[in-house]
């Protein structure tokens, strides 16, 4: 274990620099020309998250812990921590010309968005309970302030105080789990409560500790039962805010989740996957039966994230080191279609005002074809439809779930996608062959186009070889299940 105070600085030094970077910009900021200093610093934001992301992945091999294990540097954190940095970076550029057209880009968003950025990248290196709950705080606390932005929609108001009250209920629920790990274990460090459980008995606090625990982290991925914020929030929040939500907080809590069963839990893991294979199935359900009456495409997406994380669940369920792997493969997919879908969502408008009823998307393949062929190639692979990337990103956790001999699981899990498919396809047909209404504009910015054509094109070259996001992906699940 490192001990070196300057050995643990430096493994510690991108979440630093970007804690600094946060507080200078925001100093700057304050005493700058605010309105002018917002879409600068906003490119600028992006750019330091991407060259975190860079720097992150440069990094040496190996694991390294910090401040006593609480801190854990390994491929693991570095793989979860580059698709967070990434995945913010994105959303940042494609909601830039959203939020200045609707007059709501301030300064402090970008800076919002990079502390949040910290509290994931925190989660996702967390190695006792109280540095994830440090982590968890940082990012909630910066996302209840920028789903209630724009101050002007009562929708929007309404959204960050729902995620507000919710998220405190979440935060009770992971707090109770803690104080029982704590009472139980005598430790809140992973690898001293993985020791208490070494036998193969698990006290009955424990097992108590664990489901409050699971309770209070499903919040933050939205996995049924603990969904009931997601539509509204998607709806009322801006929808670059939404697109973030959809993306970046998503892969970091399904990060932490990993963290805590394998780590804290990974001699447990008949007592927690049971848990996670509940919440799989519940959550593939609902999401795929309750985005069939949508009409608002920000409400479908909300039900669309809460099956996908379903699936997700479903590789952690499995209790296997190919099942890490595939939540990571499928992780990756998700969030690189959600910011190519996001980034069209972003572009529809009509005489400059925003839509989101689906029924404005008809015949826009007359209009638009190129653009409609990219969504075309989004929803088929967010549908699972082969040969799109989506559909390896199910077929690996569907793997991992027969491999764990849970075939009931799997077969929910294909007769989910069956069913979610239809609202992706409803989407196409809107396009291609719905009845002619007014349409939408079809001018759409060239960092939205760019982003766009750039997920469509992934979703079809990356059946190749997916990018090499495989071998990664194995890396990083052979690091957390030792």
């Amino acid at each position: 274990m490192t001990t070196d105070i300057s050995s643990e600085l430096t493994i510690v030094l991108p979440e630093i620099f970007l804690a600094l970077y946060a507080m200078a910009a925001l100093l700057f900021a304050v005493y700058g020309a605010k309105d002018k200093l917002a879409p600068m610093l906003t490119w600028l934001t992006a750019i330091v998250l991407a060259a975190v992301a860079v720097w992150i992945g440069l990094k040496a091999p190996g694991a390294h812990t910090a401040f006593d294990g609480a801190f854990v540097d390994d491929a693991f954190s570095r793989y979860a921590s580059i698709v967070v940095l990434l995945s913010a970076a994105a959303v940042l550029l494609i909601g830039k010309e959203y939020m200045e057209r609707c007059k709501i880009l301030q300064f402090e968003f970008p800076i919002l968005i990079t502390l949040s950025v910290i509290g994931m990248l925190m989660m996702v290196s967390a190695g006792d309970l109280l540095a994830l709950y440090m982590g968890l705080e940082l990012q909630s606390l910066a996302l209840y302030v920028i789903a209630a932005m724009n101050r002007d929609s009562v929708k929007s108001t309404e959204a960050g105080l729902k995620y507000f009250v919710l998220g405190a209920l979440s935060s009770g629920l992971l707090l109770y789990g803690i104080s029982l790990a704590y009472g139980f274990a005598g430790t809140t460090q992973f690898a001293g409560i993985i020791t208490t459980v070494s036998d193969g008995h698990v006290p009955l606090g424990l097992v108590f500790a664990l489901t409050f625990i699971l309770a209070g982290l499903s919040f933050k991925v939205s996995a049924v039962p603990f969904h009931m914020w997601t539509p509204d929030v998607y709806e009322g929040a801006p929808t670059p805010v939404t697109a973030f939500f959809a993306a970046a907080p998503k892969m970091a809590a399904m990060g932490l989740i990993a963290r805590v069963v394998y780590d804290a839990f990974g001699n447990a893991v008949s007592d927690w996957a049971q848990i996670i294979a509940l919440l799989s199935v519940l959550s593939m359900f609902l999401g795929a039966i309750a985005a069939i009456g949508q009409r608002n495409i920000k409400r479908l997406m909300a039900y669309s994230s809460i099956a996908h994380m379903g699936y997700a669940l479903m590789g952690l369920a499995a209790g296997t080191v190919f099942g890490v792997q595939a939540m990571l493969i499928y992780m990756a997919i998700y969030v690189t279609m959600n910011i190519g879908t996001f980034a069209f969502i972003l572009s529809m408008k009509r005489d400059g005002q925003a839509v989101t009823d689906i029924g404005s998307l008809n015949q826009y393949a007359r209009h638009a074809p190129l653009k409609a062929l990219a969504v075309l190639i989004l929803m088929f692979s967010l549908a699972g439809v082969p040969p799109m990337v989506g559909f390896f990103g199910k077929f690996y956790v569907l793997k991992a779930a027969v491999d764990a001999d849970l075939m009931w699981l799997a077969i929910a899990g294909a007769v989910a996608s069956v069913i979610g498919a239809f609202y992706y396809l409803r989407i196409v047909y809107y396009m291609y062959f719905g009845e002619e209404r007014e349409a939408i504009d079809t001018s759409m910015p060239m960092v939205q186009w760019l982003f766009l054509m750039a997920a469509a094109a992934i979703m079809l070259l990356g059946v190749i070889n997916l990018f090499g996001v495989e071998g990664f992906a194995a890396v990083a699940a052979e690091a957390l299940v030792k």
